[in-house]
């Protein structure tokens, strides 16, 4: 409808102003409400969805350690080569950490998570079968990869998320700590059981439920496809599709990938070695009885609470400065457990020290938000994540083969040192914003051309 006012329509001096004419506006449409309301249920089944997936992580991390002491028994083997389960899950999780990049431009996030829980699928039904131990831990690493892959997509997706990211990064990451929980709880009763290892049976089951998941969540679709299924514009750059090699290379030309990266692996391992050695060293140092295993739920619940109720505490003090505070906290709670020989005092600092550590991962998945440019976003905390996944390996590990030489008494003062290492490194991680490479600059400059050569010549020239 043409909105223009013929001659004799327009106004005189001395025409009423009531009867001056209105052109008519087009009609304003209101917004698309159940549109929204589609977007706003798609993204509650895809966070959900990753909070299944961060649970069976943590479902994982979790269940070892009240498990250790039958695995020892029933393979008569000692802490250094019941140790070789975390470097072999290490192994694994280092090469799904090293594909994920390349596989995330060739399939995208819903065929790999698919992929990486088909690959658990695999893994559990050997370990339940108590085969022999090399085909034992031949399975984590099976378990390892998929946990990488699964772990890499998940975080980085979230990350991407426009709205209000923090938070939900810190509830996806609850999630994880909630299946640490639940883990112990179970495994510890299992750990009692003749059948040790038809723990990997309900592990099977709950992995099974998350393939399920998965694919009716996700059904395939890349991470644009997926945010654009919420209203979210992609966070995809048609240059990265150009050259693949170059991406993978930009990545890797950063010193804040790989920093970010060993922080985390440190600090996974620290979460790990906790979880994993403290039902051991509440037995053997404490004189714990079977039950013990209930400490190792403590602990990760306490994780779990703290993702969730630290998020004021964080928004307050800030997301880097708390981090010296919540681990400064935690190394005084683990002298604590060192010095102080009562085994209801030890349960409930480790139990406050798992509240501390609870927020310190999510945090540094929403620094590397910040930090990296949108197009290596995906990229970059995929590879820190699969990194910081070994950490779950590397350090137990450590703590094994030392407590076979030195005894179990000793694990305190190495997770002591590993959490002030922690701390330095969070001190060198860069805070500022990774500028954009040549591609982005090119890019930049052709918006900036165009722009220019959409202003009229006699605009410019004023």
């Amino acid at each position: 409808m043409s909105h223009s006012i013929s001659e004799e329509r327009l106004p005189t001096p001395t025409t009423p102003l009531e009867k001056i004419p209105i052109p008519e506006l087009a009609d304003v449409q209101p917004a698309n409400t159940t549109q929204i309301r589609q977007h706003k249920m798609k993204e509650r089944i895809q966070l959900f969805t990753l909070c299944w997936v961060l649970f069976l992580a943590g479902w994982n991390d979790g269940s070892l350690g009240p498990l250790l002491p039958r695995i020892q028994e029933f393979y008569h083997i000692g802490y250094t080569i019941v140790s070789l389960i975390f470097v072999l899950q290490c192994v694994g999780c280092i090469f799904g950490a090293v594909i994920n990049i390349s596989l995330s431009q060739r399939y995208g996030l819903g065929k790999l998570l698919v992929f990486g829980s088909c690959l658990q699928i695999v893994a559990y039904p050997l370990q339940a079968a108590a085969l022999p131990f090399p085909v034992f831990v031949i399975a984590a690493v099976i378990n390892g990869a998929g946990l990488a892959i699964q772990d890499a997509q998940a975080n980085a997706y979230v990350a991407s998320l426009a709205d209000n990211s923090e938070t939900k990064m810190g509830f996806v990451q609850a999630a994880y700590g909630l299946g640490a929980l639940i883990a112990p709880l179970v495994s510890t009763q299992f750990a009692q059981l003749q059948h040790w290892s038809f723990h990997y049976l309900v592990s099977l089951g709950v992995t099974a439920l998350n393939t399920i998941f998965l694919v009716a969540a996700f059904r395939g679709k890349t991470i644009d496809e997926c945010l654009a299924q919420i209203g979210q514009d992609p966070t995809h750059d048609d240059s990265e599709e150009q050259n693949e090699k170059s991406h993978f290379q930009q990545i890797l030309s950063h010193k804040a990938v790989h920093l970010l990266g060993v922080f985390l692996l440190v600090y996974v391992g620290v979460e790990v070695t906790n979880g994993g050695w403290i039902v051991s060293y509440m037995i053997t140092v404490r004189g714990g009885g079977p039950s013990t295993g209930y400490v190792s739920a403590g602990y990760f619940g306490g994780l779990t609470l703290g993702r969730v109720l630290l998020l004021p505490v964080n928004k307050w003090i800030g997301e880097r400065p708390v981090i010296y505070l919540y681990g400064l906290i935690a190394i005084g709670l683990e002298l604590v457990i060192w010095l102080v020989p009562s085994l209801v005092g030890d349960s409930i600092a480790a139990a406050f020290m798992g509240v501390v550590l609870g927020p310190i991962y999510p945090i540094a998945m929403n620094h590397a938000g910040r930090v990296f440019p949108r197009r290596l976003l995906t990229g970059s905390i995929g590879w820190i994540a699969g990194i910081a996944t070994t950490g779950s390996a590397i350090i137990p590990f450590i703590v094994g083969a030392i407590a076979s030489k030195a005894g179990i008494k000793n694990l305190v003062p190495v997770v002591v040192s590993m959490m002030a290492v922690m701390l330095v490194l969070w001190a060198i991680v860069p805070d500022t914003k990774i500028e954009g490479s040549n591609v982005d600059r090119a890019a930049e400059t052709m918006e900036s051309t165009d722009e220019k050569q959409a202003i009229p010549e006699f605009v410019r020239n004023e």
